[in-house]
């Protein structure tokens, strides 16, 4: 896989994930719908070929896209 898998939203996305955030809570603080961050979220785990947001943040600090 190339570099920078995710695009910039998707990254403000996850980066909010592992802070616990919820998808509302997402959504509130980027000014953008619920469907909106679960659709950023499902076109990652796609991009990732796996099922699930925790396996897509496993995946995600493995290739260095996002830190804790």
């Amino acid at each position: 896989m190339s570099k920078n898998i995710l695009t910039k939203r998707e990254k403000q996305v996850f980066d909010l994930l592992i802070l616990n955030k919820s998808t509302t809570d997402i959504a509130a603080k980027l000014n953008i719908s619920e469907k909106t961050v679960r659709n950023h979220i499902s076109n990652v785990m796609q991009k990732l070929g796996v099922k699930g947001r925790a396996a897509a943040v496993v995946e995600l600090l493995k290739l260095k896209e996002i830190s804790l």
